[in-house]
């Protein structure tokens, strides 16, 4: 039975990291079919910034943050040497396929869910789990600045501000979730290789006692 494939959201923050190539070099190991979610990063505060000072509305911020993303997608693309980007599930198979590693551009699949709530507040990550959740025993790795604590949970993180509320609300209850800091980077490659995800797996049940202990 094929694997399913490996799902990584590369997160906005990371434009500013001297390890950003690194992540694309360990990436780009993969010996599993791989999607790449970009984050918004500087591009969607830019949208977050200027809605105050303009005055558009929510919808139309949210299509703005889409684009964000595809932008730092693309700017990815540039950076690697087997990524392409892919708007839709055909041509992200389509791309795998072809021995490429293709970086999700969100804004079709994402404008066409009318269900999808329309707002700013929906960040990159939540887009991540909405992919998974159409991506059936596909896990999710988040590629975070920092780096969390073992045994933390879905709650944890989501309250510690690592992942925003709708996440956990867009995320399937099956979808396996990692997060991958900078201690995850000198092994990442590696692991890719292996076909397993980097990171440390979060569980959607333990308390938060992982992130007050790590706090203290």
């Amino acid at each position: 039975m094929t694997k399913p494939m490996l799902i990584v959201k590369f997160g906005g923050s990371s434009i500013a990291s001297p390890d950003l190539r690194k992540w694309v070099q360990a990436i780009e190991k993969t010996t599993r079919p791989l999607v790449i979610v970009p984050g918004g990063g500087p591009f969607a505060n830019t949208v977050r910034q200027f809605q105050t000072r303009i005055g558009y509305n929510g919808e139309a911020a949210y299509r703005m943050a889409l684009l964000a993303m595809e932008q730092f997608g693309h700017a990815l693309v540039a950076l690697g040497q087997k990524l392409v980007p892919a708007s839709t599930l055909e041509a992200i198979e389509s791309a795998q396929a072809r021995g490429f590693v293709p970086v999700w551009m969100p804004s079709d699949l994402l404008m066409a869910d009318e269900g999808m709530e329309r707002d700013r507040s929906v960040t990159s990550d939540a887009v991540a789990a909405w992919l998974a959740a159409r991506l059936p025993g596909s896990p999710l790795c988040l590629i975070k600045q920092i780096d969390v604590p073992p045994g933390s949970s879905l709650q944890a993180i989501s309250a510690a501000g690592v992942v925003d509320a709708s996440f956990i609300s867009l995320l399937d209850p099956s979808t396996r979730v990692y997060v991958a800091g900078p201690s995850d980077l000198a092994v990442s490659g590696r692991r890719l290789a292996e076909g397993v995800l980097p990171g440390r797996e979060v569980s959607s049940e333990q308390p938060l006692a992982a992130f007050a202990e790590a706090a203290q």
